[in-house]
């Protein structure tokens, strides 16, 4: 399984800055691959603390500049998951950063870090201030390798929460099973000589309208049946994996 990425939806336009994000401005999401890259996040409370996760969850690298942090932070601090300055923020504190987020209860401090950040042309999300956000955080559900985000350019987080609960309950683990399984599945195809047009045709005879239930259903069989109805006999797939993740 590779690593999630980042999915923020970035507002843009010609120029040196960032763009703000609100109404009217188009915004254009993108998946973003953080691994390893310096997140800086300025701020310690609740709001900063969902930040951190999320990032970490997408496999950045990141730093708290803040005098005071919430426990699970400090924790984390202490487990060598984030690195901590314990610190008020101070020009310079952005050096080398690759996303910026300002999350604290300090209008100053939060047109300070906006200022700075904008300067050094870098990306930066203003917790609960969207008309100063280079790019923001959208709602969303991770089923395994599978993101679904929902996003409404700053206009209503309380729809884009409620979407997002839907998609929730719509979209279940079995989905993540369905991504492994076609994942094994391209695996195989792409090293015969088929066409990419046989690829796509055999995709879309795999992706049957019940193959969801017959995973949530744990029908196997039923599944295998399929498969090699599609692939033929000599590329039986292992599944024993996927019922194992799915159990």
């Amino acid at each position: 399984m590779v690593n999630q990425v980042y999915l923020p939806c970035v507002a843009v336009r010609s120029g040196r800055y960032p763009l703000s994000i609100h109404a009217g401005v188009s915004v254009y999401p993108v998946c973003l691959n953080i691994t390893g890259r310096l997140c800086i996040v300025i701020g310690g409370g609740a709001v900063a603390e969902r930040k951190v996760q999320g990032l970490l969850a997408g496999g950045g690298r990141v730093r708290v500049i803040s005098p005071e942090v919430t426990g699970s932070l400090a924790a984390l601090a202490e487990e060598g998951r984030i690195e901590w300055l314990c610190k008020e923020y101070s020009p310079g504190d952005l050096d080398d950063a690759f996303l910026v987020f300002a999350a604290t209860d300090s209008r100053e401090v939060q047109e300070a870090v906006c200022r700075d950040a904008e300067r050094a042309a870098m990306l930066i999300n203003v917790a609960d201030d969207p008309d100063h956000c280079g790019f923001q955080v959208p709602a969303t559900v991770h089923r395994g390798d599978l993101t679904l985000s929902v996003a409404t350019g700053g206009r209503s987080p309380a729809v884009a929460a409620m979407i997002r609960r839907r998609l929730e309950r719509d979209f279940g683990r079995e989905y993540a099973v369905l991504l492994e399984l076609v994942a094994m599945v391209r695996e195989r195809v792409l090293s015969d000589d088929s066409s990419p047009r046989e690829r796509k045709i055999l995709f879309q005879n795999i992706l049957h309208d019940d193959i969801v239930a017959w995973i949530r259903e744990g029908r196997w069989d039923r599944l295998q049946q399929h498969l090699q109805e599609i692939l033929g006999p000599e590329l039986r797939l292992d599944l024993s994996r996927l019922k194992q993740d799915f159990s």
